[in-house]
């Protein structure tokens, strides 16, 4: 995982944002050109990687550094704690490409950023997400609502003491 780059990344994120299971479980992002992808991720995941030290990172294989998805660490003004989140084409899904990734943010939450609980969100028809989550040694808490007139999602958590490790698969 690396951090994303606005030109040499925009094609990438392009798919991701565009993936039907994406607009489906996390939202459309409108973004439908390289241009606007390069302007999204200038704007809206770059911020975070000075702010934070952490954000959104490009998930690629290691073989061949193809592409396959996003996964990192936000802070949302919505949610108290950090929270991990992923999206991988839908190509590469099922190959146990997201647990890896999603553990490996996780690491980085607990050892770097020296998090003591990370959260993650899904909407109650993502039962793969759900499963991932669960996968990861985290633990449904509540449903919450992150912007007003919104659809409830679910949020899942886990502390330091009770992370998943990364060779846990």
């Amino acid at each position: 995982m690396r951090e994303l780059e606005p030109e040499r990344d925009a094609a990438s994120i392009v798919e991701v944002l565009n993936d039907p299971a994406f607009v489906r479980n996390v939202g459309d992002r409108g973004v439908r050109t390289n241009a606007e992808a390069a302007v999204y991720i200038r704007e809206r995941i770059a911020p975070s990687y000075d702010r934070f030290g952490f954000g959104m990172w490009l998930v690629e294989l290691v073989a061949n550094a193809e592409p396959i998805g996003i996964c990192g660490l936000l802070k949302r003004d919505a949610l108290e704690d950090v929270d991990v989140g992923f999206s991988l084409l839908e190509r590469y899904r099922g190959c146990g490409y997201a647990f890896e990734a999603a553990s490996a943010a996780m690491t980085y939450g607990w050892e770097v950023a020296r998090l003591s609980r990370i959260v993650a969100i899904t909407v109650p028809h993502n039962s793969r997400s759900i499963a991932l989550l669960q996968k990861l040694g985290m633990q449904f808490e509540k449903m919450v609502q992150l912007v007003p007139d919104t659809r409830e999602v679910m949020l899942f958590a886990a502390s330091a003491g009770g992370q998943a490790q990364s060779d846990s698969k």
